[in-house]
């Protein structure tokens, strides 16, 4: 039953892709890709400390990491930057909603289905971890454009 929702999530979240700029998506490819990057590395060190916990162990959290990263997270990300990139208050304000949306109804959606259950972190430690991802991202961003705009001075 899982295996079909995360299947679900990851097709339900690259559908929309096609509808994105194609300049959009591969100027916040590397953005995307870096954050990813930084959220799986989370998923992996969380599970062995405790944070979270999963039927079937880190196997499930290992597939529910991939799922999560490379479906909504990944397609939300590439949005969120097309959507409002160049605009911070709109970039924080959407990833505020965003994130709030996941730390509060989606993750208890997902506990319920028995997608995992947090342990020693709470849905507001999720909120503001997420918060600060998009803010090292958005910075992420700024420095390759910043080092773009160089690259084709020269």
């Amino acid at each position: 039953m899982l295996a079909f929702f995360r299947i679900g999530l990851i097709l339900a979240s690259w559908s929309t892709v096609s509808l994105l700029p194609k300049r959009s998506f591969f100027k916040y490819l590397p953005v995307t890709l870096f954050s990813s990057i930084i959220i799986l590395t989370e998923y992996l060190l969380g599970a062995p400390r405790n944070w979270w916990s999963a039927k079937g162990g880190i196997k499930t959290i290992a597939n529910n990491g991939l799922t999560f990263t490379f479906g909504p997270y990944f397609v939300g990300n590439l949005w969120i930057f097309c959507l409002a990139y160049g605009r911070f208050w709109l970039y924080t304000l959407l990833n505020i909603i965003f994130d709030y949306v996941l730390a509060y109804p989606l993750n208890t959606f997902f506990e319920k289905i028995n997608l995992y259950k947090l342990r020693k972190i709470k849905p507001i430690h999720l909120f503001l971890l997420s918060i600060a991802y998009s803010f090292v991202n958005y910075c992420f961003q700024l420095v390759l454009d910043k080092n773009q705009n160089n690259s084709s001075v020269e």
